[in-house]
């Protein structure tokens, strides 16, 4: 296949990385300066242990980038997929599109397919790429497990056959929804997961933190529209514990920061990367809130994160419900 990836961070970097192996692989970076500097350094500023192949063409033109692509995959943050599929709309207006960012757009608290439905509605063949996965191990080679998912299953399954690999396995889904909010969602209970985890308070209540995180994730996505199977496959249960876990996550070094008092813009500053729990909490409270759908794991990283609430007294406020029937 011949492949646009547009975005040149650390997630789209190590797509270029692994689908050159067999793929005609471009990528473009909305700033010039960074697809020259990619261009003659062949590493990316955030992953740089890591070598851009040979194969991997640095296109600072987005027309160019893009024209006569098989698929085009936007590996943007979410606060940039609008803008980045406007200017695929300015360009062409029915690509084969994907979509490798997970959370809840600002401030609108819409999925990315919401967003790229306004911004490309000629766009016919869609989907998201979303699971568990470091973009540092995938730029490594080491093994990955992912699932494409998109309304028009055909295009799913198809796409999913053609970018499989021995070290980048893809599954296909019909559930696009269920798969964007759990890889939305899950980011909000890694930020509960490091907060725990900075308070030293242990395995355990890290591994009740992950289990009721799930029921929360399921009970919001099922009430969203999504499949209650989805939330225990890769994009439910598979990415919430690498993301809750692994030292590499980004939203767990957010909650194991401001565990240790730091504030929250002082950390998003110190970690250098978008992490995406941040603002995704507050959109997924909201959506709780006008489905009826209790959270309180989501609602206590909200205090901590917008309202001043010491972790100590979110972690306490947790304890102290009542208990009730799994």
């Amino acid at each position: 296949m011949e492949i646009a990836i547009l975005g040149a961070g650390a997630w789209g970097s190590a797509l270029a990385v692994s689908f050159s192996a067999e793929h005609a692989v471009t990528l473009w970076a909305r700033r010039r300066e960074d697809c020259e500097a990619l261009a003659a350094k062949r590493r990316s500023r955030y992953l740089p242990d890591i070598s851009l192949p040979a194969a991997v063409a640095v296109e600072p033109d987005l027309a160019r980038a893009i024209e006569g692509r098989d698929v085009v995959i936007v590996a943007t943050a979410t606060s940039g997929l609008r803008d980045t599929a406007l200017a695929v709309a300015a360009i062409t207006s029915a690509p084969a599109l994907v979509w490798a960012c997970k959370g809840f757009e600002a401030p609108s608290g819409s999925l990315p397919h919401q967003v790229v439905a306004e911004a490309l509605p000629g766009a016919l063949h869609v989907a998201a790429l979303s699971g568990p996965s470091f973009a540092l191990e995938v730029a490594r080679g080491q093994p990955t497990a992912l699932v494409l998912a998109s309304r028009d299953s055909a295009f799913a399954t198809r796409t999913a056959a053609a970018l499989n690999s021995a070290r980048l396995r893809i599954y296909s889904n019909a559930d696009l929804t269920g798969v964007e909010l759990g890889g939305a969602l899950k980011n909000v209970i890694a930020i509960a997961a490091g907060i725990s985890d900075g308070l030293c308070l242990g395995r355990n209540a890290r591994a009740a933190l992950v289990t009721r995180g799930l029921a929360e994730i399921a009970r919001l996505g099922v009430a969203m529209g999504g499949q209650p199977e989805t939330f225990n496959g890769l994009a439910g249960l598979g990415d919430l514990v690498l993301t809750c876990t692994g030292d590499l996550s980004r939203n767990r070094e957010v909650g194991v920061r401001l565990a240790k008092g730091k504030r929250l813009d002082v950390v998003l500053a110190e970690l250098g990367h978008v992490a995406e729990g941040v603002h995704s909490a507050r959109a997924a409270a909201e959506h709780a809130r006008a489905c009826k759908v209790e959270m309180p794991i989501t609602e206590a990283v909200c205090a901590v994160l917008f309202e001043g609430r010491p972790a100590q007294d979110a972690v306490r406020q947790l304890l102290m419900r009542d208990p009730r029937r799994e």
